[in-house]
């Protein structure tokens, strides 16, 4: 629980919070490489994949070989249609929320995305560089162009540095649990077995991270595959209700 109980404040006097959502801004900002399965020919997708290895691409490019900074690595399937809502309106309404001095809580949040329409979220699994990101991403990245996902996305490789890859894989909205549910079996089939974590999108756009000023818990499910249980499953907990989903 401590992501959700401790406050930290870096050394440059912000919350950590706001330094999470600096990065990852700059990383929605920079170039993408993206497979559009809607696009691409399914034919070139092995290629595309090998060229793109999570753990080769790097985060900030290579000037040696005139590579320039990626910020992320997606593909798109056959039938993904974005929708982000109206996310500038939900920022507006968050910062008069703010400045009204109103308890914010995980309920204040989900108000604003239904009313902007801000309803999307993903499952989050952080890896070390090399093969288990890239064949992790490989099971991934294919349950998106064969279209039982919409879309996902991997961080690329930051060299001398122990940050972990990440990988963000997408459903259309967070406040329908069994459709939550159902990515995370998606998930499970491409044997991905580490614990994953599930974040709406609205927390992103409102800059909700780890040791933020609001207290919140970051996530909202947690998810652990049980290697015990017969037939083997996820074991997913609610982190808002503190109860395991059945």
């Amino acid at each position: 629980m401590g992501d959700c109980e401790e406050e930290e404040v870096g050394k440059n006097g912000h919350f950590l919070a706001d330094d999470y959502a600096a990065e990852s801004m700059a990383a929605d900002m920079d170039p993408w490489l993206i497979f559009d399965g809607r696009k691409t020919p399914r034919a070139e997708f092995e290629d595309w994949l090998e060229t793109n290895r999570p753990s080769r691409v790097l985060r900030y490019g290579d000037p040696e070989r005139s590579m320039e900074a990626v910020g992320w690595i997606a593909v798109y399937g056959p039938n993904f249609c974005p929708d982000a809502g109206f996310v500038t309106e939900l920022q507006e309404d968050w910062e008069r929320l703010q400045a009204s001095g109103r308890h914010v809580t995980f309920d204040t949040i989900k108000e604003l995305a239904l009313n902007h329409k801000v309803v999307s979220g993903k499952w989050l699994m952080h890896l070390d560089t090399g093969f288990k990101v890239d064949h992790a991403w490989r099971g991934i990245a294919t349950l998106v162009v064969d279209g039982r996902i919409g879309v996902a996305k991997v961080s690329p490789c930051m060299p001398n540095s122990d940050r972990k890859h990440v990988i963000c894989v997408y459903n259309e909205d967070f406040t329908v649990e069994e459709q939550v549910m159902d990515v995370d079996a998606a998930i499970r089939s491409a044997g991905i077995k580490c614990s994953i974590s599930y974040k709406p999108d609205v927390y992103t756009y409102l800059g909700i991270y780890r040791n933020n000023r609001w207290r919140l818990c970051p996530t909202i499910y947690e998810s652990k595959y049980d290697l015990e249980c017969i037939p083997r499953r996820s074991r997913i907990i609610n982190k808002i209700s503190n109860s395991e989903v059945s």
